[in-house]
């Protein structure tokens, strides 16, 4: 793909992502009268979440007739160029119904087995990424700085965990974080925008455990521009996978490999 051919799918895929943004905000506004139905215990599913992945869904089989679509609330669409659209209509939704501002419309692409592309656009905090594959990573288009290193004495890390991993598997992940790795730690209910926390410098690095592909596929090709990395081995990890995985600096990834080495899956034991 030419230059020109990559900043173009780049600048339909943001204006999608912005327009899907706008789509979500209309709920948000009205959040009183948004219905929400429960995926399970402390899995939430709302009409936002619904109509913008149908929006984006439509939108994306216009622009990319060919490419295949995957998405969180059951889109699935066949292609035949090898090119899969990762969608995660409101990445937060927990978050988005509480009336936080943590949560993100993420439209990733999964191509050669692995992430290449992404867009994340959180309308409320009025942030947009865009990057991938031969396209420098930019924040509302400004190239993002590079990022490396870790100090120990203010390190701090992103964790996430799906409704579903047990209360002791999850303390056990902080207690590495705090006693082993003495780092301080956050968690704000959405892998994306923990993720966009990590681009910014604003924690060195993420855990996230029982993740989907929806959740972080448009963040780690964006991060890997600026020299952010993962311990996801994309040869063994398919869109329906469940995830155990760290992302941050080299140095980050080093102090965590104890508990999340590269390749760890979700059904290893930490």
């Amino acid at each position: 793909m030419t230059q020109s051919s990559v900043q173009d799918r780049a600048a339909i895929v943001e204006t999608l992502a912005r327009e899907a943004g706008a789509i979500a905000m209309s709920h948000f506004e009205t959040l009183a009268t948004v219905p929400v139905e429960s995926k399970g215990h402390l899995d939430l599913v709302t009409a936002a979440d619904q109509e913008v992945e149908r929006f984006l869904t439509e939108r994306l089989a216009q622009a990319f007739p060919d490419d295949g679509i995957f998405g969180e609330e059951g889109a699935a669409r066949q292609g035949t160029t090898g090119r899969t659209w990762v969608v995660d209509p409101i990445d937060g939704t927990f978050n988005f119904v509480r009336g936080g501002d943590q949560w993100a419309v993420s439209i990733g692409l999964h191509e050669n087995a692995r992430p290449t592309f992404g867009v994340i656009h959180a309308p409320v905090r009025a942030q947009t990424l865009v990057g991938g594959v031969g396209l420098p990573s930019t924040l509302n288009g400004v190239e993002m700085a590079k990022r490396s290193g870790l100090n120990k004495t203010r390190a701090a890390c992103g964790v996430g965990f799906h409704p579903t991993i047990p209360v002791e598997r999850r303390l056990q992940t902080l207690r590495y974080v705090l006693e082993d790795a003495r780092m301080n730690f956050r968690c704000c209910g959405s892998a994306t925008v923990s993720l966009i926390e990590v681009a910014l410098g604003q924690v060195d690095g993420y855990l996230g455990i029982g993740e989907s592909t929806w959740d972080l596929m448009a963040a780690l090709p964006i991060l890997e521009q600026i020299g952010i990395h993962s311990t996801v081995d994309w040869s063994n990890t398919n869109l329906e996978s469940k995830i155990r995985f760290a992302c941050g600096t080299p140095e980050f990834l080093q102090a965590v490999a104890p508990i999340v080495p590269f390749g760890a899956t979700l059904e290893q034991s930490q």
